[in-house]
């Protein structure tokens, strides 16, 4: 997948009582913000995603909003098509740790290395040791991603990662960091658990995940392994209006593995918000507490993570994959949750954030038909090499009447003018403004992303 830094995943035990689908509503907008549908429209005819298929969860029931193809030319989507969920299987991880700490099996408070083979032991600094709450709450220590991840296929990275490759670089690592003391996003600790929880029920992820959450909630269609019924309804994966290739994730299966539809994980949702009568009720709320607010302005329960809203704390996750993004969250307050699933490398967690939190607005996009013609000799004048950081440069090239960036050791991109200073970059819903002196020369540009910036002197 390219990647553009710039500074820069009936077995129900008592009776269903909160239908979760809302035929009338199916295929439609009605209840939808018209700002909402106006920018989801926009994206998608812009090609930046083939399409978004929405859940909104409320105590009226479940209402579906399909937006887009399952590729560039295939047929329109619904609540039953399939996408890859990403780092939102993360959140299955947490709730099958409560299921197991309330039925005895294990505590929060145990160490991993007692749940690991004798031959293998995590180190750490100090003599705090990591526990299974430091690994669903991203306080172990573990980094992100291990050194010895080397994958044969990057277009499928994961799909050769083994357990014994997991294993020796768990046991050679040297810690950074004091366990707890920091909060570090980390696929590895997450894969990490959801293999320890496994293999202390002597079986797989994915048996344990259908088990305990997906057969029990009648989500047929959550599974890691696709069915026929799920291949025949799988929307391609996306990276601009190229299709990629899915990813397998056996090793690190708990951290992003998991495919489903809105349909399915509407039924998820529903279960968090307390409208199904489930037995993981307990273990899902559970999951939801804070744990600790270490993670600049979140707050993390297991797994999940927690901003402040106007209306109450958005519970939320995302997830990306090679070529989906995908969001899923709730708001216990209102009763309201969101499932956003996308076939594009392209987010939009500011439409789940905006439809769950009036606080939250649409974030600001970039098309490349709002670009506006430059002279060739206005862009020439930007060409040069502009240094963000001691060591990090933006290197501005032209080829004819288009202007490239390309930040040190990542691919070039293209900008596209605003107008004749400011120019944006779709992908990463990036801006560039050049800052031109009196006499005419370039002096710097400042980079705007993610509501930051920073200023880059010219330098050559």
């Amino acid at each position: 997948m390219k990647q553009l830094r710039i500074v820069f995943a009936l077995l129900l035990v008592g009776v269903v009582s909160y239908q979760c689908t809302d035929k009338s509503n199916k295929d439609t907008t009605v209840g939808m913000p018209p700002e909402v549908v106006a920018t989801i429209e926009k994206r998608i005819q812009n090609g930046q995603m083939p399409s978004m298929a929405l859940a909104v969860i409320d105590s009226s029931g479940v209402k579906y909003y399909n937006f887009g193809k399952t590729t560039l030319d295939g047929k329109p989507v619904d609540e039953n098509t399939i996408y890859e969920i990403g780092s939102i299987s993360k959140v299955f991880t947490a709730i099958l740790l409560a299921q197991q700490v309330l039925d005895g099996e294990l505590k929060l408070e145990d160490e991993i290395n007692d749940y690991l083979p004798d031959t293998v032991q995590v180190p750490v600094m100090g003599d705090v040791p990591i526990t299974f709450g430091n690994l669903t709450d991203h306080t172990s220590g573990i980094p992100r991603m291990p050194t010895n991840f080397a994958p044969a296929n990057p277009n499928n990275p994961y799909a050769d990662y083994t357990v014994q490759q997991m294993y020796e670089f768990i046991s050679s690592y040297e810690p950074s960091r004091t366990v707890g003391s920091e909060y570090e996003y980390s696929n590895l600790a997450q894969g990490l658990l959801g293999h320890l929880l496994a293999r202390n029920k002597n079986t797989t992820y994915e048996a344990l995940m259908v088990a305990t959450i997906a057969d029990p909630l009648g989500m047929n269609d959550t599974r890691i392994a696709f069915t026929e019924t799920m291949k025949q309804s799988l929307a391609l994966g996306h990276t601009g209006p190229y299709v990629v290739e899915n990813w397998d994730i056996p090793t690190l299966a708990g951290a992003g593995a998991i495919r489903s539809s809105t349909s399915d994980m509407a039924k998820f949702i529903s279960a968090n918000l307390g409208y199904v009568d489930t037995p993981l009720r307990a273990a899902m709320d559970m999951s939801h507490k804070m744990r600790h607010s270490k993670a600049g302005n979140m707050q993390v329960g297991m797994g999940w993570h927690i901003k402040n809203g106007k209306e109450g704390d958005v519970i939320w996750h995302n997830g990306g994959t090679g070529g989906y993004r995908t969001f899923a969250g709730f708001v216990k307050e209102t009763g309201k949750g969101v499932v956003l699933l996308t076939n594009s490398s392209t987010g939009a967690d500011d439409i789940g954030f905006n439809l769950l939190d009036s606080g939250s607005e649409l974030a600001e996009q970039y098309f490349k038909s709002d670009a506006v013609e430059v002279p060739e000799s206005v862009l020439q004048q930007y060409v040069g090499v502009y240094e963000l950081q001691p060591g990090f440069m933006i290197t501005i090239t032209r080829e004819g009447g288009q202007l490239y960036g390309q930040p040190t050791a990542e691919e070039r991109f293209e900008i596209y003018a605003e107008n004749d200073t400011v120019f944006f970059q779709p992908e990463v819903r990036a801006k560039i403004s050049f800052q031109v002196v009196d006499n005419g020369m370039v002096e710097s540009l400042t980079l705007f992303q993610g509501g930051g910036g920073g200023v880059a002197r010219k330098i050559e």
